[in-house]
């Protein structure tokens, strides 16, 4: 049965106990990024594999996530602003520990692409902090690793350049 946390606000994801943030620069432009995290929620499982699904409630003002073994998060999302972010916290999980949790996807124009960065912001007992941050390495290469799926979903084949094998 899902426990309820702390509600935060979005201020959460820059003061909490523990944050972890993570960057990566993709070629697609924000307009398509902000359309695959926000509106197309249903697509999170096809470019980031811990999920295995995602599932927009209340005319995308809720969302229900489930992560590969079990793990469950139902969430409010705090904000959507277009091309440019979108955030929310976990209202209720199935996860031990956890007292609070939020997360912020950040997107800037870099080039023709988008710089698009993560941040996870939690609370909880010592134990958790301190698990969280010894796997940050871990996060971080699911998080590069979707945003290289990502990408690739969004940005269309190019042809190979003449005189390329």
């Amino acid at each position: 049965m899902p426990r309820r946390l702390r509600p935060v606000e979005l201020g959460f994801t820059a003061t909490a106990p523990v944050r972890l943030a993570f960057e990566a620069v993709l070629q697609a432009p924000p307009p398509a990024v902000y359309r695959s995290l926000a509106v197309e929620v249903g697509s999170l499982p096809s470019w980031f594999r811990a999920v295995a699904s995602a599932v927009p409630a209340d005319d995308g003002a809720r969302r229900t996530i489930r992560l590969r073994g079990g793990i469950r998060f139902e969430e409010t999302i705090l904000a959507a602003e277009p091309d440019l972010r979108y955030a929310y916290r976990v209202d209720a999980t199935n996860a031990p520990g956890i007292a609070a949790l939020a997360e912020e996807w950040a997107l800037a124009p870099r080039g023709a692409g988008t710089r698009l960065r993560w941040t996870m912001a939690a609370d909880g007992p010592t134990p958790l902090r301190a698990g969280l941050r010894l796997g940050s390495p871990g996060l971080g290469l699911a998080f590069r690793r979707a945003a290289a799926a990502l990408d690739l979903r969004l940005t269309p084949a190019r042809r190979p350049s003449p005189g390329s094998a």
